[in-house]
């Protein structure tokens, strides 16, 4: 675990296992924020501010067509949907489905093994 400079990092354990549980099987933005706090030694709102900061930054360079490379955690990418011919599920009628950019997720090699 890289440390960065003034943070003491605290050890991971049940308190990060039980955030997991305690929401079903799934995690979302505050779980993540906690989860990160249990870690290191900051506000949680400073952790917050940090993370949306992050999630906006890969958003505008999506945005603009780039990729976003976290080695060995993985690769955000746009990809291009082509259109196509749908279903109102409601009336069976058919509906024109436009094509469009869509965000996507590679997961890199170090993911993948943690993973399992």
């Amino acid at each position: 675990m890289i440390k960065p400079a003034g943070l003491r990092a605290r050890r991971k354990g049940a308190a990060d296992r039980a955030l997991i549980v305690r929401r079903g099987g799934h995690m979302n933005k505050n779980d993540l924020v906690d989860a990160i706090a249990s870690r290191i030694d900051l506000p949680k709102t400073r952790i917050a501010a940090t993370l949306d900061i992050a999630l906006d930054v890969i958003a505008k360079a999506l945005k603009k067509g780039d990729e976003v490379r976290l080695s060995g955690f993985g690769t955000f990418y746009v990809s291009h949907r082509a259109a196509i011919r749908g279903r109102n599920p409601r009336t069976g009628e058919p509906i024109a489905i436009k094509a469009g950019r869509v965000p996507k997720f590679r997961a890199g090699k170090s993911l993948k093994a943690a993973i399992g």
